[in-house]
């Protein structure tokens, strides 16, 4: 692995261990490199060095690519939650490199498993996602309380993360206890000498979009600017003046539209909402139209109209997106169609009282042509056309149904690019004799997602080389169109089984309960409708296509051609075998078969040719560097725009000098695709100039030791049976005992911050303990809702109740939410009596008020009815509940941890020290083994291996009689009878 020279001087400032840095490196520059060279420097037995932050992705591609660079024995350790506590703890004490979850790490901490003072140092990639309420933060707390000489590096490439809110950099320096900061953006001077000394050759290819998908595009923005408009309209308050169609484009638009609107969301009617979900729907809309094949796009657009109309129990919706409604949503459905295949009108059948004159009868035309003088040369031609069309249409078609099957522009250039670079090595290896000393002729091609490089993988193995332009995937969409085909009747007989049983029960009754040539009257009337429409059609010179079905509802139509296709699958005579591929492996069992006399190993499973390699993948993270440097190709293709992989491309072009790397780049012109790549690099920019700016005029914090000069904190008590009561002085630091599974939230963190000793453990009955006898359950607002659903939340103030005196159940909402359990639509409903002057109807049964299910309100009305002793705490957010609990803790004793793990449990909590969680599960899991006696059976066997290889007497010895039965039997009989039968 290379490092350019940026590399190194960014290195230079930065390895210092007496320093504590955040450097924020644009993305693609080689992040990982850095960091990776960064832990090479400090891998040492004698130094303890924690990595935090890291996906388990990321720890995967840092350890190989450490291991690549030497550091194997013992290399990059990942901390898991299946190790248990004395496997961590040795781990620590052995030193090196640790990747470990900030959520273990901090129980560790707090237990004191982890020699907090002898950690070297910490490692925190994503800086951006640090906040005063993460769990980095608390760390860092503690890491500082007792460490004041290990270091601290902080990592991040995203920006414009570090952008939003008031002094967003200052405050994650502040909470990570920072000084120093590195911003090196593309445009920094060093960076900009070093990647511009090398160049890749690179050709911008530029493809206009179809004029379908024009269209289509143009009306998706259109609707995305409709539903901005109405939104801000609503909301004429708040700030939204930064939400345009071009900050839609981006993924981040959802979170920054729901953040603003968080504080008033209780106040947002059911409208707004839906058109918050609305703009990501047409954000998607939008990508998926320039990835997605015409089929799948136009599969998805039906998927949406049925969603927009009924919910998921099947009951009508009632409140339907806005932008379904407007004529350019009307413009998307039906030019999306329009892509896939024509419904034209189906043939009138022959009726012996009226003469249809066929109007495409080609000899018709020529006799009618003579007759006036004139000649048509290229009717012969046509007519042979035609011919051919009838002879090549496929029997799974309906006969109503003309394919169209529109290819992406793309597939075509790339397809153009491939043979370009054939083209070239061919070239290459003619002028010279040698092989290229550097770089593969392997051909690289990036796409943006897994699902486009799945579609080029398949286009490219069934590319048709001879076909004209825009058919070269025909049997590929071929192929699409039939399961899409298959799709829709499926779903079509799921949804109207009944409708559709008479057809396939038809053929079955005996002929002479019913002739051959006899049809129902409503098949009747409906044929003759047909029939005088085709007769009354305008005859067009030159033979005109068949007319087109008429424009309905985008809904009535989509079901109307839905019970058409099903109808056509049932007559089919064989639909499934028209339909659904065969089996791939019988396929390819039978061709191994039929030429295994003359098949070639190599052909067939040899290596392939680098020169003959295609690799399609799509844009990952850093990964992508790792891979250029393996395949080393010299002949890259972007299928789609991607910012950072064109800075990769700088990089991996300057750390292999000598090589020549030809990209091609393509993107759709004038398209949102386009419009993206160019937003994005200006976002980037602009959040850059922005750090810079804010690093200029930023006052820096000082850090002072928070536990200094507090001589009057241990002064907690006051004593009134002492005289004057005078304080006493207690030795025993404010504490508050905290439940294992609450670590998920902020709150241990700002009970931490505002100076309470936080005791992490297992505890069997509430959340928090406060004193000896205040217990707490904290619920947030989702899991308020899911306990009363599952009965947990009774069976949870029951144990509070007989265990504590005084049970609390703490409410928490959201910080900048609403702090209320009811929405303005609910609060709304009209609570008027009736009165005389028009009474009330009487009820003929159940109205919707009882039908509905119970509030909150009212099973919490019931919860407090049931449990007396039980109070209920309301908090607004995490920090008003650490001023609550500060405040219950005031002239109160401290609890025990030893008593307040004991609560509850069935079993001496110390008894299960040093045993393997996972084996004792399993015991558990065991007939005849129940939570009072599985201690009992762990003291008499050393292992479940040791309990299955006792006999019969020896499980009941254990267990009892009966209870050793069941679990004798559940043992030894139940793989036997399994075998048997």
């Amino acid at each position: 692995m290379t490092l350019l020279p940026f590399h190194k001087s960014i290195l230079e400032e930065i390895h210092d261990p007496a320093t504590s840095d955040l450097l924020i490196l644009a993305r693609g520059l080689g992040l990982r490199r850095i960091i990776c060279t960064l832990m090479q420097i400090y891998d040492s037995r004698q130094s303890l060095i924690l990595l935090l932050n890291a996906s388990p992705e990321e720890e995967t591609a840092i350890g190989d690519e450490l291991g690549i660079m030497g550091c194997r024995w013992p290399g990059l350790r990942i901390v898991g939650y299946e190790m248990g506590k004395r496997d961590r703890q040795d781990l620590y004490k052995n030193g090196g490199l640790i990747s470990v979850t900030s959520r273990i790490l901090i129980v560790d901490m707090l237990q004191s498993d982890i020699p907090t003072d002898l950690i070297t140092g910490i490692i925190v990639l994503h800086a951006e996602k640090v906040t005063a309420l993460s769990l980095e933060a608390f760390i860092v707390r503690l890491y500082r309380e007792k460490n004041k000489a290990g270091f601290l590096k902080a990592f991040s490439d995203q920006p414009e993360h570090i952008t939003s809110g008031m002094s967003p950099l200052k405050n994650i320096m502040k909470e990570l206890q920072l000084r120093r900061v590195h911003i090196y953006p593309r445009f920094h001077e060093d960076v900009k000498n070093t990647l511009e000394t090398r160049k890749a050759d690179v050709i911008e290819l530029y493809q206009r979009l179809t004029e379908p998908m024009e269209a289509i595009h143009h009306a998706i923005v259109q609707c995305m600017t409709v539903t901005l408009s109405e939104l801000k309209k609503s909301h004429t308050t708040l700030e939204l003046d930064d939400l345009t169609v071009e900050s839609a484009y981006f993924r981040s638009f959802d979170a920054v539209v729901r953040r603003q609107l968080d504080p008033v969301w209780h106040k947002v009617g059911p409208r707004t909402k839906q058109l918050v979900s609305d703009l990501a729907t047409l954000r998607r809309l939008l990508t998926y139209l320039l990835s997605y094949d015409a089929l799948a796009f136009h599969a998805y657009l039906e998927t949406l109209v049925e969603s927009n109309t009924t919910t998921a129990t099947g009951t009508a919706k009632q409140y339907q997106s806005p932008w379904m409604l407007t004529d350019a949503a009307n413009i998307i459905f039906s030019t999306a169609k329009r892509r896939c295949y024509v419904l034209t009108a189906p043939k009138p059948k022959s009726v012996p009282e009226r003469q249809v004159i066929d109007i495409d009868d080609e000899d018709a035309w020529a006799a009618l042509d003579e007759a006036h003088g004139t000649t048509r040369s290229d009717s012969n031609d046509k007519a042979k056309g035609k011919e051919k069309e009838k002879e090549e249409k496929k029997p799974w078609i309906p006969d109503n149904m003309s394919p169209i099957l529109e290819e992406l522009p793309k597939w075509d250039l790339l397809a153009d690019v491939l043979q370009e670079i054939e083209e070239e090595i061919m070239r290459q290896e003619a002028v010279s004799t040698r092989p290229p000393t550097r770089g593969t002729n392997t051909v690289l091609v990036m796409t943006s997602s897994p699902r486009s490089s799945t579609l080029v993988n398949e286009f490219l193995s069934e590319m048709d080389t001879t076909a004209a332009k825009g058919s070269r995937g025909r049997s590929m969409m071929e192929r699409k169109l039939r399961r899409y085909l298959y799709w829709k009747g499926e779903n079509t007989r799921h949804k109207h089984p009944r409708q559709l049983q008479p057809q396939l029960s038809a053929p079955q009754p005996q002929p002479s309960s019913q002739p051959d040539g006899e049809i129902s009257e409503a098949l009747k009337r409906k044929d003759k409708t047909r029939q005088e429409r085709s007769a009354n059609r305008r005859r067009v010179r030159g033979g005109a296509p068949a007319a087109v079905v008429p424009s309905k509802p985008a809904k009535v139509e989509a079901r109307n051609e839905a019970d058409d296709i099903a109808t056509f699958l049932q007559v089919a005579s064989q639909p499934l075998d028209l339909l659904v591929p065969s089996d791939a492996d019988t396929l390819l069992l039978e061709a191994i078969l039929s030429s295994e006399a003359e098949m070639d190993y190599d052909v067939h499973y040899g290596l392939l040719v680098p020169s003959q390699t295609v690799v399609v993948r799509a844009y990952t993270d850093d990964t992508d560097d790792q891979i250029l440097a393996e395949l080393q190709p010299r002949f890259i293709v972007m299928f789609e725009p991607n910012l950072d992989f064109v800075r990769r491309i700088e990089v991996y072009r300057n750390s292999n000098p000598g090589m020549g790397v030809r990209v091609y780049f393509m993107v759709y012109q004038l398209s949102c695709e386009e419009h993206k790549y160019l937003a994005g690099l200006r976002r980037e920019k602009e959040s850059f100039e922005k750090l810079i700016r804010e690093r200029g005029s930023m006052l820096l914090p000082i850090f002072e030791d928070k536990h200094t000069g507090r001589s009057d904190a241990v002064i907690k008590t006051i004593s009134t049976r002492l005289a004057g009561g005078r304080k006493e002085l207690s030795t025993v630091a404010s504490q508050v005992i905290v439940d294992m599974r609450e670590f998920r939230s902020t709150l241990p963190s700002l009970l931490h911050a505002s100076g309470l000793l936080v005791i992490p453990a297992t505890l069997t009955v509430g959340d928090y303990i406060l004193t000896p006898d205040i217990c707490v359950e904290r619920k947030s607002i989702p899991d308020l809702v899911a306990s009363f659903n599952s009965g947990r939340l009774y069976t949870q103030c029951e144990l509070m109740s007989v265990h504590y005196k005084q049970p609390i159940l703490l409410i928490e909402f959201e910080e900048n939410k609403s702090f209320s359990l009811e929405t303005v639509a609910e609060s709304a409903k009209s609570y008027a009596k009736p009165t005389g002057k028009y009474p009330a109807k009487k009820s003929t049964g159940p109205t919707e008020s009882d039908r509905a299910s119970p509030s909150i309100q009212s099973k919490l009305v019931l919860l407090t009815l049931h449990f007396p002793r039980v109070r209920i705490i309301w908090s607004s957010s995490p920090y008003g509940t650490a001023d609550i609990f500060n405040d219950l803790k005031v002239n109160t004793l401290e609890p025990d941890p030893n008593r307040a793990i004991a609560i509850g449990a069935e079993e001496d909590p110390e008894a299960g020290a040093g045993i393997n969680a996972a084996a004792e599960e399993l015991l558990r899991c065991l007939p005849g083994v129940t939570a009072k006696n599985v201690k009992y059976v762990m003291s008499k066997v050393g292992s479940v291996r040791e309990l299955c290889e006792l006999d019969r007497a020896g499980v009941q010895s254990i267990l009892g009689v009966e209870p050793g039965n069941a679990c004798y039997n559940f043992v030894h009989r139940g793989e036997r009878k399994k075998g048997s039968s």
